[in-house]
Order: C-alpha cells, then structure tokens, then sequence
C-alpha cells in the first residue's frame, strides 16, 4: 500500500526492550509485508541489547537506554550471542527510598525523551504506541512530526495486576488520548467494549493474542531438557510468573493430582515462591521449571506437553476480560486444555471444544479437571485433535488483515486531510 506515492513510515514504540514481544512483532512483521517502513523504538540495556539492529522480515529496532548513566556503568552493547533471554518483573516494586524513587522518574524522563526524539526525528507518518505508558510518549511525537497516532491498549490498565497505584493516572491518561487517536487496537471484545464505553469512542479493532499458523511437530524437548523418567502426562504452563494468574495454587494442588508432571516455563517475580511450595510439599520431583526462552524455541517446549493449563484468577477487570495469548498456544501446539471459565475464554474453549472450564480460584475443581484428563489418554486425544482443527483458524494470519484495514484507513484519512489542507 502506497500513502502520498510513497511506502508510508511507521514508528511503534514499547516500554521493554523487544526481544520477547510476540505480538509486537508480530504486527510488525504484517506491516513491513505489507510494504511499510517499519522501525519498533524500545529500551537499550548495555551489554544486554544493541542499540541498533533489523530482525524478522526487515523490522528495524532502536533502542534508548533507560539511564543517562548505563552505557557508562555497564559499557558496550551485547554481541549476537550475548542477549540472553531474562525472566522479565511485574508488578510494583517495594522498599525504594524516596531519593531512589526521584532518581528513578528522572531517568525514566530522560528515556521517554529519547524515545521521543528518536521517533520526532523519523518524519513517520504513523506512530503506533504499545500500551498505555507509551502513549503521551508516542502522542507527543505524533504531533512533533505531524503523523497519525494508533494505540494498541494491549490491557485494561486501570483494572490491572500491579497498577493499583497509577490506576487513577492511566485513566486520565487514557480519558485524554484514546479519543485522539486516529485508530485503536486492543486484544478482545470484552476490551473492546469497556474501551468504547469508558472514553466514548469507537470500539477499537480486535488483535486478539493468537501465534502464527505452525505446523503439527511431534517433540520430547520437555522430557529430554528435565530427565523426566516417568512415562507421566506433562501438564505445561508457560508465561510470566505473576500475581493474579493461579500458579501459586496450581503449584499446590500438585500434590492431589498424581500421576503427572507440572512445568512452568518462564521467569517472574513468584519464581522463588513456587519453588518454595515444591520443596515444603516434597514434589521437586514432580514440579518442575524452565526459565524464559526464545520465542523462536517455544513451540518445541509445548508440543512436547501433555496438558495446558490457563489458572488465571478474576482478580481484575483486566484479568475478568482476557482470552490470554497462552491458550492459543495450546492451540497451535495441539494441547488439550484446562483453563479458568471467564467469557472470553469460555468462548474459545466451547467455541472450538477445547477442553475443560474451572471456576477460577477454586482449587477442588482444578483438581478434579485435571485428575480427569491425567487419568483419561482417550480424552486428551479427542481434545487434542479439536486443538489441531481449531489452529487452522486461531492463528494470527486469520486476522492479520483487520491490522491492515486498520492502517489503510489512518493512512487513507491523511491523504485527505493533506489534500483538504493544499
């Protein structure tokens, strides 16, 4: 698509340093196809990231250090191989002293100003902000640069685990911006709705959290990284270790489910307390864990499970609305699921009869749902293989065309509006 007789210029900007944002990606890589420009403006962390680089389907990426003071306190950039997959932190951060904290909003300035600046200077014709705490970001640059602005509410952020304190602010925030967005995005209808609803706008464009189509693979990975001896079903959650999501119960129910190994993939700040429960249970044996890995890698790790399991808690609105990027993953692996019966996800496990729905938070019957499908290889066979018919359909190729309507129509109201103006 050509906007002005010219590949139009796009600036997406996230607040994380973009080596594991799947969906970022994702609709980057649908844009660059599609013949756009593409440049992701992220966080740089010397010796971690580099500053510069272009990654999948020509998606070139910029980095801003967090702190005037980092590329001097820990020096260089990463080589190729040196950017190492880190368990990334949620949630609020205690016990920072005062002086900490005004030390901590100073930089964080200082790196919205680079971001900002970083995309100022692009002259792009779009910038498309991830989440909330880039969008004054990417707004302020929209109109430095005079380009349209998309928001990408990846979140109900006033309604979120570990937002208790900015809630009021993102609501201003979001009161202010969202209207004056040329297009917005976010990953359900339920979002959709509350966002149409809360700042009288039109209800954003759906993205929900699905992977790209893979192919059926038959993997071990699993068995073979752990030494699992036993011929046991492996029960698999993967996914940011964090407050709200019922892992620390599923770590405990382990116990009464026998017959079965647990493993959870990634890192987070419940890391050391999930270990903890394992070990007070006696179930290191049975209760495993695999710190983040690559993207690219993760297929192969889910495949190679028996069971996905989604335990997320209604502990928020924002946890209430979610149909959760994990359960489609399941999906594409042609994993048989146990998962929390909240709408949106309720309405893609029955949709495509998945699997088996529990009431989130209730222990007995996580219990007994996965007891039933541990116990029941006929059962995880038949659900397994509606996993495998519904991936041709719950995957990210099957929308990506909405993120393209999308642009085409921003993109489609400058052109008048710069026509108008002449």
């Amino acid at each position: 698509m050509l906007f002005g007789g010219c590949l139009a210029k796009i600036a997406m900007v996230v607040w994380n340093e973009f080596r594991n944002d799947a969906r970022v990606l994702k609709e980057a890589e649908t844009l660059c196809a599609a013949g756009h420009q593409v440049t992701v403006h992220a966080l740089h962390t010397p010796g971690v990231t580099r500053e510069r680089e272009v990654v999948s389907c020509g998606v070139q990426v910029v980095r801003v250090a967090r702190s005037p003071l980092w590329k001097w306190r820990k020096g260089g950039t990463a080589s190729a191989g040196a950017a190492q997959v880190r368990p990334t932190a949620s949630g609020p951060i205690k016990g920072v002293s005062p002086a900490r904290q005004v030390l901590r909003i100073v930089a964080r300035l200082w790196t919205h100003g680079g971001l900002v600046w970083h995309m100022a200077r692009l002259h792009a014709d779009v910038v498309h902000a991830h989440d909330v705490n880039t969008l004054p970001t990417a707004w302020l640059a929209a109109k430095l640069s005079g380009a349209r602005l998309v928001y990408d509410a990846h979140e109900i952020s006033t309604s979120r685990e570990g937002y208790t304190s900015f809630r009021k602010l993102v609501a201003v925030v979001e009161k202010w911006l969202m209207p004056r967005a040329d297009g917005t995005i976010t990953t359900t209808e339920a979002r959709a709705k509350f966002f149409a609803r809360a700042y009288g706008i039109a209800r954003p464009v759906v993205l929900q959290n699905r992977p790209r189509r893979q192919a059926v693979q038959q993997s071990g990975r699993i068995r073979e990284e752990l030494a699992l001896e036993r011929p046991w079903p492996v029960v698999v959650y993967q996914g940011g270790v964090q407050q709200g999501r019922g892992l620390e119960r599923l770590a405990r129910i382990a116990a009464d489910v026998p017959g079965a190994y647990f493993v959870f993939i990634g890192g987070g700040r419940l890391e050391a307390s999930l270990r903890d429960i394992a070990a007070e249970l006696g179930l290191q044996d049975r209760v495993r864990f695999i710190p983040t890995v690559a993207l690219a890698e993760l297929p192969s790790y889910t495949a190679s499970a028996d069971i996905g399991v989604q335990p997320i808690e209604n502990t928020c609105l924002n946890h209430y609305t979610t149909d959760s990027n994990k359960l489609f993953e399941y999906v594409q692996a042609g994993l048989p699921v146990v998962a929390s019966d909240l709408p949106e996800i309720r309405r893609v496990v029955r949709e495509h009869d998945l699997g088996l729905l529990v009431p989130p938070g209730d222990s007995a019957a996580l219990v007994a749902a996965l007891r039933e499908l541990v116990a029941d290889a006929d059962k995880r066979r038949f659900y397994a293989a509606q996993s495998r018919k519904a991936a041709a359909l719950l995957n990210w190729e099957s929308q990506e065309h909405e993120l393209l309507a999308l642009y085409e129509r921003v993109l489609g109201d400058a052109t008048h509006s710069r026509a108008r103006a002449a």
